[in-house]
């Protein structure tokens, strides 16, 4: 089912979804199928891997948000699923997931915090860490230094 329709919505998914109500139907007029269509093609381009992930792509800093921390923990592998709903419960924690530790960072477990300004981080993390539990993890707290461009994949259809 990979064709030239196909082929534009790729294109169009990786320009960004419409800001608006029903950016699939937005889509759909512009490729001149239906929304359900829409949907039922970036299902399939998903379930058969050619579209890996699908979400937003949040511009912190025009929100506000200056400080940015990637947070990390060495977590038991037994524990690694407990902690990482644990983390998922603030609403300050934007992402979690788990790497494979390397020999030389002994981290498995990460998130990323978002704050107004660095004391903000770090409340946070503090609120975080106050789980006596947690305190038994080696932990880092990694800051951006800069801020990259953020933006979606990109597709080489060729």
């Amino acid at each position: 089912m990979f064709d030239v329709i196909n082929q534009q919505l790729l294109a169009h998914v990786a320009e960004g979804l419409p800001i608006c109500s029903r950016p699939y139907a937005v889509i759909g007029e512009r490729l001149n199928i239906s929304e359900t269509d829409v949907i039922k093609r970036l299902k399939h381009l998903q379930a058969s891997g050619i579209i890996k992930r699908f979400g937003v792509i949040v511009k912190h800093a025009v929100l506000g948000y200056r400080a940015n921390a990637m947070c990390v923990w060495h977590v038991p592998e037994e524990k690694i699923d407990e902690i990482a709903q644990y983390l998922l419960e603030f609403p300050f924690v934007t992402l979690c997931y788990q790497r494979p530790m390397l020999p030389e960072w002994h981290y498995n477990l990460y998130c990323m915090i978002h704050g107004k300004d660095k004391s903000t981080v770090l409340a946070q993390l503090a609120r975080i860490n106050s789980r006596p539990q947690m305190q038994t993890f080696p932990h880092q707290v990694l800051f951006s230094r800069r801020c990259f461009k953020q933006r979606g994949a990109i597709y080489n259809l060729n």
